[in-house]
């Protein structure tokens, strides 16, 4: 077996494994392997127990090779090695020789052979390069490859294949290079290979090589829009001539997209050849694999499985859809396609998916109560099919339905309680996805006095009677401050049917307080018997542990989100939203909708700090896309179309924060951080609040505008004295402030506001992918990661992190096989400088108070909320005490995610065959931290939340 270690010890030397140990695998008979010349030979187990000796033998030497141990060592080696490779091929099949080698290198990671798998890399390594330069020498001799093209069989053009791929790697940086990728091309080549597999082998060839240097990611996405292109206009068609190409191709795929009925027939009355001619075709250029990748898979429209879009095609189709009722729809179009196709803002998904077609759902949020009847329940569970089945993500308020055991009037029963119904919930969830185009998704919200708290809090554990638990769906704590109280001085807290205490519902602060007292003294005087008292901190106890335990319910402070909520005149927020950024009014009339986008933070700084002027361009444009949506949506739900119009909400978020600071150069955990996330949300929130007045002044407020915080002249900085003077106390957030608030109160006091609700950061999970930046307001999860979404797992490499190791002459292969050994973590590699580890810590390396005192400063600029996810290494239950109750002092109205090391799903990366892990001279701590991370909003490929 030719991966055996460099060393020229006659194979008669080696002390032979016994053969009987080879694992009795099916049929052996029935795999192969493909060598590297491409010859076909049987599977033989044996020869890699003779390699695997061989690598001990380099190591250890004859000696040390020839223990008892080593023998035994080899054997349970080999045998692993071959149950990994059936495993995967059940039925039998073929091999590549690399293939092998990969599993035995894996082998030897996993059992803690580090010196040996070291060396086996470096000898693989050593051998990959002697055989390019003589692949390389030999390759005028190459043998002919004939292609299937359009069912004739014609001879591989090779100069043409090569001048492909060398303008996808043109102006990439000296590193990334051609020949390697025709090189792993024409490997992977055989004499009639369809065209098609021609380019989906340069592409996997180039994808392979993207932890080797960031470049290659953009160079895999050329050649990527290069098998599209051809996919859509049905011919090749060179960088340098798709403008050309965009001309004729845009009106024409207009049309197309309108007599499949994909497209709304409004979109013919567009001037498609100006808009065509305002196509930017470079552009395509920017796009990093995943994010090209992930539109060809999920959004451009198709027929029959055939996309009819191009990237440029797209971003203009959705822009179209946007300015459909636009005085000047062109003008309008080609500004709102500017945004979007330079990457300074990005729609949500389900505006990405369905502007401008016949039935555009552009919404991303829908928030609902459920009243206390059967019928209202089960109307509240098919609202949530409808809005699920176009692409909406749910959060439903549970709190009025009656508590176990509470007295059905109609039928002098008992109620069994929320928990059948959530089941019931759940099902439908899955049963009904967004458009066939993701997993439906819906969260659940109780308040924390409802007495059936206790089991809801359970209601994510893989233990217990199944009938009562949600595997497939969200839940959230819906916290009183009075609870928080109560658990700061360790009082008892009472648990109540609603159904009984109906009032408390609807109220907050110190209505809610004063109420709630009176309850508890009715329940002393026996007026009320269904109730049940507990000390408060067992409960936010049990509520801490669940979610450590299971990663719900998420905690959520209800009065800080209706305090704070300019709308709190005409309703109460009962509830926020599938990721915790919606803080809107629901009631039994009213179905809250939110419709969001966000901007690119990173396409906004200039020279070490922030674009004020072009951040107020893009935001003031992003604000008239998102008004709009609210008239051209499709409303599912006749309750959701009265209240949006009504109130017009919109989201603007942001996303790329940690990418602003590697710009910036400064460490996430840090003062400045905090100081950065201060100035730059107050930044957008100021431009927003200014762009939605000046809305107003040229289409006139918001309906239910007078008796808001707004037209009273409280603007949300304004109401976190309002949240002091409700608790007592428990307010520590930063006041200060940057921008002339004072002239925006005049502004808008002046001609006031088109949009209730203006700003909420949600998590981005894939319009960040598209546009190529980290998601939201997330530390980066590793320096060299896996992610992994509906579209596959595609490497990611900071290249932030690459270009400061390259300038230290510290990045290369070794360094590559540290970072993946170290799961992404630069801390446990010596050679790399403090500065650095510090600038590029990953976010279990970020102690989790720097995520909320950031999330704090920003939560003062915003009028909703964030979805913040709290990342904890070594989680404790002290220590999950301390940052909720920093939280809820720092005036924060949500958090999302706990994400703890020990619960994440982890998987080390195997995109680059020729070499799996690489091993420095350290010990990893247990329970490190993914490289390869699945879970929901964060590229999980069930459920990719709200973006």
């Amino acid at each position: 077996m030719d991966a055996a270690l460099a060393p020229s010890i006659p194979t008669a030397t080696l002390p032979t494994p016994q053969s009987g140990h080879v694992p009795p695998v099916l049929v052996l008979a029935h795999y192969q392997i493909l060598r590297r010349n491409g010859a076909v030979a049987p599977f033989e187990p044996p020869k890699i127990a003779v390699a695997l000796m061989k690598a001990f033998l380099a190591i250890h030497g004859t000696q040390g090779a020839a223990s008892a141990s080593v023998r035994e060592t080899v054997e349970e080696l080999t045998s692993g090695v071959v149950r990994a490779l059936t495993r995967s091929r059940p039925g039998g099949g073929t091999f590549h020789i690399e293939d092998v080698q990969d599993q035995v290198e894996l082998g030897l990671m996993r059992s803690g052979h580090h010196e040996v798998a070291r060396a086996y890399v470096l000898y693989r390594e050593r051998r990959a390069q002697e055989r390019a330069q003589q692949q390389q020498a030999l390759m005028p001799q190459a043998p002919q490859i004939h292609v299937l093209e359009q069912g004739q069989r014609v001879l591989l053009d090779l100069l043409r294949l090569r001048e492909r791929i060398a303008a996808a790697c043109s102006g990439l940086g000296d590193a990334v290079q051609a020949e390697p990728i025709v090189a792993e091309t024409l490997r992977n080549l055989y004499d009639g290979v369809p065209v098609e597999e021609v380019d989906k082998a340069a592409i996997l060839a180039a994808r392979t090589l993207i932890e080797q240097d960031p470049g290659y990611t953009h160079a895999t996405a050329r050649l990527l829009l290069h098998t599209i292109a051809r996919e859509v206009l049905g011919r090749d068609v060179a960088a340098g001539a798709m403008g050309e190409a965009y001309l004729q191709y845009f009106p024409q795929c207009i049309a197309q997209g309108v007599e499949n009925e994909l497209l709304d027939p409004a979109l013919l009355q567009f001037d498609l050849p100006r808009l065509a001619a305002a196509l930017r075709a470079e552009r395509d250029q920017q796009f990093d694999y995943l994010g090209l990748q992930t539109l060809y898979d999920r959004y451009f429209l198709h027929v029959k499985k055939r996309r009819i879009e191009l990237p440029q095609a797209f971003f203009m189709r959705v822009a179209m859809g946007l300015a459909l009722r636009e005085s000047d729809r062109n003008a309008r179009a080609i500004e709102f396609y500017e945004v979007l196709s330079a990457f300074d803002f990005m729609s949500s998904t389900p505006t990405l998916f369905n502007s401008g077609t016949r039935r555009s759902q552009l919404s991303s949020c829908y928030l609902t109560t459920v009243p206390d009847h059967l019928e209202g329940i089960y109307d509240a569970i098919k609202e949530n099919a409808l809005l699920s089945k176009f692409a909406g993500g749910l959060g439903n308020d549970w709190t009025p339905v009656r508590a176990l055991g509470a007295h059905i009037k109609g039928t002098n029963g008992e109620s069994q309680g929320v928990v059948p119904f959530l089941k019931v919930v759940n099902d439908t969830a899955v049963a009904v996805n967004q458009g066939g185009k993701r997993k439906g998704a819906v969260c659940a919200y109780l308040e924390t006095w409802h007495l059936d708290i206790e089991e809801f809090l359970e209601l994510r554990k893989n233990t217990g009677d199944d009938r009562r638990r949600t595997h497939d769906m969200n839940t959230a704590n819906w916290i009183p401050d009075l609870f928080m109280q109560r658990v700061m001085d360790k009082g008892e807290w009472t648990l109540f049917s609603p159904s009984d205490v109906p009032e408390l519902h609807d109220l907050y602060g110190q209505d809610f307080a004063r109420a709630y007292t009176a309850c508890e003294a009715r329940a002393d005087r026996g007026e009320i018997t269904l109730y049940k008292r507990v000390p408060a901190v067992d409960l936010w106890r049990k509520m801490l542990s669940m979610l450590f335990e299971t990663g719900h319910p998420w905690i959520t402070f209800k009065d800080p989100c209706n305090i704070r909520s300019p709308q709190q005149h005409v309703g109460v927020v009962h509830s926020s939203n599938l990721c915790t950024e919606i803080t809107l009014n629901t009631s039994a009339e009213e179905t809250a909708v939110c419709n969001l986008g966000s901007i690119n933070l990173l396409r906004h700084l200039k020279d070490g700090q922030i674009d004020h002027a072009k951040l107020q361009r893009t935001v003031t444009t992003a604000m008239r896309m998102l008004d709009n949506v609210i008239d051209i949506n499709y409303y599912a739900v006749p309750k959701a179309r009265d209240a949006n119009l009504r109130h017009r909400p919109v989201g603007l978020g942001l996303m790329g924060f940690q990418d602003s600071l590697y710009e910036l150069r400064i460490p996430y955990a840090s003062e400045a951080a905090v100081a950065f996330a201060d100035t730059s949300m107050e930044a957008i929130c100021y431009y927003a609040y200014w762009a939605s007045s000046e809305l107003a002044q040229e289409r006139g407020q918001y309906s239910s505008y007078t008796g808001s915080l707004w037209q009273r002249g409280i603007l949300p900085p304004d109401t976190l004295e309002l949240l002091r003077q409700a608790r007592g106390g428990y307010v520590e957030v930063d006041r200060s402030e940057q921008l002339d608030w004072q002239a925006l109160r005049a502004k808008i006091a002046r001609d006031g506001m088109r949009n209730s609700n203006c700003v909420a950061i949600a998590p981005t999970a894939t319009i960040s992918n598209i546009v190529g930046v980290d998601a939201s307001i997330e530390p980066s999860f590793g320096n060299l990661s896996v992610k992994s979404n509906l579209s596959g797992e595609f490497t990611v490499v900071n290249h932030y992190l690459v270009q400061d190791l390259k300038r230290l002459n510290l990045w290369d292969e070794v360094m590559v096989m540290d970072l993946k050994h170290f799961k992404g973590s630069l801390q446990p590699i010596d050679r790399v400088p403090t500065e650095l580890k510090a600038l590029y810590a990953t976010a279990f390396e970020v102690e989790p108070r720097w995520l909320v005192e950031a999330a704090s400063r920003r939560q003062k600029w915003i009028d909703q909320a964030q979805s913040l996810n709290i990342y904890m290494a070594g989680a404790s239950g002290k220590k999950l005490d301390e940052t909720y109750k920093l939280a809820w002092v720092r005036g924060l109205k949500t958090t999302y995610y706990l994400r703890t090391q020990s619960a994440t799903h982890v998987e080390m990366s195997t995109v680059n065959k020729r070499q799996l892990n690489a091993v420095a001279q350290h010990t990893p701590a247990p329970d490190v931290a993914a490289t390869d991370v699945k879970f929901c909003a964060l590229d999980d490929p069930g459920c990719e939340a709200c973006q």
